[in-house]
C-alpha cells in the first residue's frame, strides 16, 4: 500500500507511544522529578547556610554569600525551585485552562514570570556575592 492511501503499517500503539495528550508528557513527567530531587538536595544543603547566620544582621548574610560555595548553592537552587515552579504551572494551566487563546497567554505568562523571579534572585545573589 502506499502511504497516499490514508493506510500506515504502525500499529495504533505505536503511532501513540511517547506521545502523551500535549506529546510532551513523559519528559515533562521525569524534568519535575529531576527538579524535585535537585530542590531536595540543594535545600538541605541551603538551609543550614541561612540558619547559620540567622540573626546575626545583615553583614553576616553578605559575609556568607560571599563564600563561592554558598553563593553558587543559592543560585542553583533558586534556578532549579524557579525551572520547578514553571513545570508545576504549566501542567495546571494545560489541565484546567480550556480556551486556546487563554491558555497560550497563560502559558507565556508562566515563562516570563518564573525567569524573571529566578532571574532576579540568581542577580541578587551574584550582586551581593561580588560585593556590588
Amino acid at each position: 500500500m502506499s502511504s497516499s492511501s490514508g493506510s500506515s503499517m504502525r500499529t495504533p500503539r505505536r503511532r501513540v507511544a511517547g506521545l502523551g495528550s500535549a506529546r510532551s508528557g513523559t519528559g515533562h513527567f521525569w524534568l519535575q522529578r529531576v527538579t524535585g530531587i535537585s530542590n531536595l538536595l540543594l535545600i538541605l544543603i541551603c538551609v543550614p547556610l541561612v540558619i547559620s547566620v540567622a540573626g546575626e544582621g545583615h553583614g553576616a548574610l553578605v559575609e556568607l554569600l560571599r563564600n563561592p560555595f554558598a553563593a553558587v548553592a543559592l543560585s542553583l537552587a533558586l534556578f532549579s525551585i524557579a525551572m520547578h515552579m514553571r513545570i508545576g504551572m504549566q501542567v495546571v494551566i494545560e489541565d484546567y485552562v480550556h480556551s486556546e487563546g487563554m491558555k497560550v497567554l497563560a502559558l507565556i505568562a508562566n515563562s516570563f514570570f518564573t525567569i524573571a523571579v529566578g532571574g532576579v534572585g540568581v542577580f541578587a545573589v551574584l550582586k551581593i556575592s561580588f560585593g556590588g
